[in-house]
């Protein structure tokens, strides 16, 4: 058994580490590996997993969102530091010098890039190399989303290989059930992928050597202790890769969890350490993430209805501002909400905060401009009277316009509600928690049951809004007008 000095120990403990995960099957072990031998050594661990991509994760470390997250030497190279390849010591270097991260030795193993499809459909062609498929037409492809956009992906082995096909993009978890369900041909998957020996796939040689060598190696912010790199650096050169293949299988073809999976290995190469947490069980998760889920779209639709009703009143006031407000508030709502997330990383982190963020700009279209058209859609004969009463503006404001124009403004906050609901589960991508947890590991464990277990809480979740709003537009809007609004 290795054993690490008293003193690493003691000094570790003192720290919190805050350990991040990519959204695939594998990140998530080697994460859940890094957690439980720091746990097993005395520190303190909480756990971001599911983070949305090498982007977010990134990201994250480098604001100091999270402590350390697995990665690999050549995503470091291309994708992030777009640079030539280089050897792994440059890189440590490199990383250490100019972005005060720290890349400590790799686990043993490599996990490239490779182009997959059926074994039956490779032979029923011939195709046995990547440039074997230029020769192969209407051939339906679909690659992951970051690997159509990265340096090392789609873009350079086209051009390497001659390839002049269109890829779609798809969800890299779901692309082995559309290719089982014969949706696709061709995608792209990680060498140590348990889905391979799960849907019998067939990797074509990469007979170029276009794919760079993907070594996986805790990745750590500077300001991380030594400690803790010299805990999770007993980890060099453990993990070969028919291991790593083999814990990827037994999370998706045996269904044991991604703790087990690691528990597992590392007793197997005595590291064990204290005894692990029990998991919660489903109706505390259930009550966990939704209270979560509430608080993310409660407190972003609070800020969106304290900026955006007082916004609508002056639009209605100052009708040369009404066009631009409006116009900016519409351009928030298009931009993708994956994207705005991601937008937020650098300002505010990960975690909640960011997520309340995009929420409450979201949050402000429907709340604007329902509130602006109301006030503007009053009849000018009921305004007429309310001047001829001698009410002045804010007295009409208070006594006539905003009652009159209160079942449409909440309207508007109830579909900015709703809209928050299914919104908020993307907040999973960032570390934010809510039900979108389920969801994106069911994502990439390509199961239909975990998915469900965050999908279907939400859409309660949105029917039991709707009914709570129309209760209280019962209560609070006077009778003869929510008579008329309905008529």
């Amino acid at each position: 058994m290795l054993l690490l000095s008293a003193t690493a120990v003691v000094c570790a403990a003192q720290q919190r580490v805050v350990v991040g995960s990519k959204n695939f099957t594998e990140s998530y072990i080697l994460a859940e590996i890094l957690c439980q031998l720091l746990e097993g050594n005395g520190v303190d661990v909480e756990r971001r997993f599911g983070l949305g991509g090498t982007l977010v994760c990134y990201g994250a470390l480098r604001t100091g969102a999270i402590d350390v997250y697995p990665e690999y030497s050549g995503t470091l190279t291309q994708a992030v530091l777009r640079t030539d390849r280089i050897s792994y010591v440059e890189l440590q270097d490199v990383l250490q010098r100019e972005h005060d991260l720290r890349l400590l030795e790799p686990f043993g193993f490599n996990n490239t890039y490779a182009i997959a499809l059926k074994r039956e459909r490779a032979e029923a062609l011939g195709l046995q190399s990547i440039g074997d498929l230029a020769r192969v037409d209407n051939l339906r492809m679909a690659f992951s989303h970051e690997f159509i956009n990265r340096n090392d992906g789609w873009p350079g082995l086209a051009t390497a290989y001659d390839l002049s096909f269109v890829p779609r993009g798809i969800e890299h978890g779901l692309a082995y059930r559309a290719m089982e369900e014969g949706q696709i041909d061709v995608t792209d998957v990680y060498s140590t992928d348990g889905d391979i020996r799960k849907y019998d796939l067939f990797l074509l040689d990469d007979d170029k050597g276009y794919f760079p060598t993907y070594l996986a190696a805790p990745l750590l912010h500077a300001e991380v202790s030594p400690e803790i790199g010299e805990i999770l650096g007993s980890l060099a050169g453990l993990i070969t890769e028919s291991e790593m293949q083999a814990m990827n299988a037994q999370v998706l073809i045996d269904g044991k969890s991604f703790a087990e999976v690691a528990t597992e290995f590392l007793d197997a190469k005595g590291l064990a350490g204290t005894d692990r947490k029990r998991t919660a069980s489903l109706s505390a998760n259930l009550i966990r993430r939704t209270l979560t889920h509430l608080k993310l779209t409660g407190v972003a639709l609070l800020a969106a209805m304290a900026v955006a009703i007082p916004l609508g009143v002056l639009v209605y006031l100052m009708r040369g501002a009404a066009r631009p407000v409006i116009y900016i508030a519409g351009t928030l709502q298009t931009i993708p909400s994956i994207a705005l997330l991601a937008f937020m990383i650098p300002l505010f982190g990960i975690g909640a905060v960011p997520a309340v963020m995009a929420l409450f700009l979201y949050s402000l279209l429907p709340i604007l401009r329902n509130t602006a058209t109301a006030l503007l859609s009053i009849d000018p004969v009921l305004k007429r009277v309310a001047v001829g009463m001698g009410l002045g503006t804010w007295q009409r404001l208070r006594h006539v316009e905003l009652p009159l124009a209160a079942p449409t403004i909440l309207a508007g906050i109830k579909t900015a509600a709703v809209i928050n609901i299914g919104t908020a589960a993307l907040a999973a991508f960032i570390g934010a928690g809510g039900l979108g947890e389920p969801i994106v590991t069911g994502l990439a464990l390509n199961d239909t049951r975990l998915i469900l277990e965050g999908a279907v809480p939400a859409a309660g979740l949105a029917i039991l809004t709707e009914l709570l709003f129309e209760c209280l537009e019962r209560a609070i809007v006077p009778r003869h007008l929510l008579s008329a609004n309905q008529a």
